[in-house]
């Protein structure tokens, strides 16, 4: 008989482990939106930060046509992880799934996450603190991490809290 073998792990400490890894190594991202106006999917490459305190978050312009979406419908995944040489598959990355609203230029907590992001991106220096900039905290619902062949798994809200506070 063909049984068919569920492909998806038990999420376990490793992959806990690796799922940090990812987060604390992220600098940059793919981001997901819905572009309600063409009814496609919109894929960008946003810089993205980590740390306990904040979270994952990225930065984003107020002029790009991803933070206009995420306006209309505040859906969105980011994708992390980097490939190296070889079989750029063969990488380690992880898609987190959720919410985001851009954080007021003036809330309190602007201080920490401008700190955090220009710790990951000191180039930033030259425009973060430009009007049309915001940060973007992701509230995360889920996430699908692939460890590399034949290592995947499905992360729930209970999994990620303990990494993303």
């Amino acid at each position: 008989m063909n049984e068919k073998i569920d492909p998806v792990r038990k999420t376990d400490d490793e992959a806990l482990e690796l799922t940090r890894k990812l987060l604390n190594d992220a600098k940059y991202s793919s981001l997901a939106v819905n572009d309600l106006a063409s009814d496609f999917p919109l894929v960008s490459r946003v810089a993205a930060s980590f740390s306990k305190e904040t979270g994952l978050f990225f930065a984003g312009s107020d002029l790009s046509l991803h933070s206009k979406c995420l306006v209309q419908d505040n859906k969105c995944s980011l994708m992390l992880g980097e490939p190296g040489k070889g079989d750029g598959l063969a990488y380690a990355r992880i898609t987190l799934v959720g919410t985001t609203v851009r954080m007021a230029n003036g809330h309190e907590q602007r201080t920490k996450f401008r700190q955090v992001f220009l710790e990951t991106h000191p180039k930033a220096g030259l425009y973060i603190d430009f009007g049309d900039f915001g940060f973007y905290p992701i509230q995360i619902e889920r996430a699908y991490l692939n460890g590399g062949f034949g290592k995947a798994y499905h992360l729930d809200k209970d999994d990620l809290l303990a990494l993303v506070g």
